[in-house]
């Protein structure tokens, strides 16, 4: 979505703006409600989902050396995870009704990739945070600074998810088996998981 924002105000989410600066609502955006609703939902679902990836890579290289890498970007996605929960209550937001299949799924990513070794596990971490870096500054442009602690957790995260990309990037993750082919898997499947958490 363009938003017709001047791009100093996504850098500094604590500067104010009278609510006549802001940019107008498009033909087919949410209103506000709906926008909270719908970040607060895939937020929650995606960190579920990480937090599922890791797990699926533990199961099968958790007794290796990367093991303990891996473990440490777990703990942050359940950090990351805890905020959302909270959120979800607190915002009296709906949880998506896809969780069940996120479970699966996520854990699936993780422990496949992981079969094919270290350098694979590596290269799905970089592939899933290259799409949440995207996914997280869109919702920071579109969120107004109304929002501000909103806006700050989110940045804080996504700043805690690049740290996770180069995690991937130093443990060789484009030196993966079939890298291209499993990269783009990986990130067609992260997006679609989006676009299903924030309407379901």
């Amino acid at each position: 979505m363009t938003d017709e924002k001047p791009a100093s105000a996504s850098r500094h989410p604590s500067s104010s703006r009278s609510s006549s600066q802001r940019p107008r609502p498009l033909p087919g955006d949410p209103d506000r409600e709906r926008l909270i609703d719908e970040i607060v939902r895939v937020d929650h679902a995606g960190e579920y989902g990480a937090v599922r990836i890791y797990q699926g890579q533990l199961a099968v290289l958790g007794d290796r050396p990367v093991g303990a890498k891996i473990r440490e970007m777990a703990e942050a996605e359940q950090r990351h995870l805890a905020r959302f929960e909270d959120l979800i209550v607190e915002r009296g937001v709906r949880p998506t009704i896809l969780s069940p299949v996120w479970h699966v799924a996520g854990f699936a990513l993780g422990a496949a990739t992981a079969l094919l070794g270290e350098k694979a596990a590596m290269a799905c971490t970089v592939a899933v945070e290259e799409v949440i870096d995207e996914h997280y500054r869109d919702q920071n442009e579109r969120l107004d600074e109304t929002e501000v602690e909103l806006k700050q957790t989110i940045e804080e995260f996504r700043l805690e998810e690049l740290e996770h990309r180069d995690t991937g990037i130093a443990g060789g993750a484009a030196q993966a088996p079939a890298h291209d082919a499993l990269t783009n898997f990986v990130k067609a499947g992260s997006r679609a998981a989006i676009w299903l958490s924030t309407r379901f």
